[in-house]
């Protein structure tokens, strides 16, 4: 396997604790680079940039493939999807959204429409990765019946009020992240930049509320020793 550290002057270890603090915390640029200038480590904000550009993904790719294999162990139970309005250079995009029912974030894309093909190609990207869920629960967009229509899988739909609580709650980590950024000026970028915030969230999200502190303690342990092992 290639090495992608091979032909950086910085170490790994501060790769990937620069890209973790950019993608996981609601930081900008310039804040990044003045909390690793604290802590003895001096670099430019550009370079903030441009590893997160170059090592993001990689990292997203592999938690999000060592996700998929330990989730095909377990039953596709309930899937909850949502979209949310994004502005690109003044023009409206979504963010469609897939959470299983423990809040976990399968797949995230961005498209300029909100009709059926957008629908469509969504959930056949999501199922191929994941396979078919027993049960869809979405709002009354009329996009996801139609896409349903096409599957086959219409029957397993759910709609109501309050239903899909946990997919629109799911939005909130990303809007939080996105309030310290300038925006996004192209659609690939807000693509590749809330599928790497997706997977990070889902690796560092321990459900802190559910479990006691020292068994939290143990889990945010085993979540940064992986993460330090990324593309090693």
């Amino acid at each position: 396997m290639r090495n992608p550290f091979r032909y950086f002057n910085s170490s790994p270890e501060i790769i990937r604790l620069t890209v973790m603090m950019y993608i996981r915390y609601p930081r900008s640029l310039r804040q990044v680079e003045d909390i690793l200038t604290e802590r003895g480590i001096d670099i430019c904000h550009e370079s903030v940039r441009f590893w997160w550009n170059r090592f993001g993904p990689l990292f997203a790719s592999e938690l999000r493939k060592r996700r998929v294999q330990q989730q095909r162990h377990y039953s596709r139970w309930r899937w909850h999807l949502d979209e949310v309005f994004v502005k690109i250079n003044g023009e409206t995009h979504y963010l469609w959204r897939a959470v299983d029912h423990e809040g976990e974030v399968l797949e995230v894309f961005a498209t300029k429409h909100r009709d059926r093909a957008a629908a469509l190609k969504f959930l056949k990207q999501t199922m191929k990765r994941y396979g078919r869920p027993k049960v869809l629960v979405t709002d009354r967009l009329r996009s996801y019946r139609a896409a349903m229509m096409v599957i086959g899988n219409a029957a397993s739909q759910m709609c109501g009020r309050w239903r899909n609580n946990r997919a629109e709650n799911s939005h909130q980590p990303f809007r939080r992240r996105v309030s310290a950024m300038a925006k996004f000026r192209e659609r690939i970028t807000l693509q590749k930049f809330a599928a790497a915030h997706a997977s990070i969230h889902n690796h560092f999200n321990l459900e802190r509320h559910l479990i006691g502190h020292e068994i939290f303690k143990q889990n945010r342990f085993i979540a940064l020793a992986e993460w330090r092992q990324l593309e090693a």
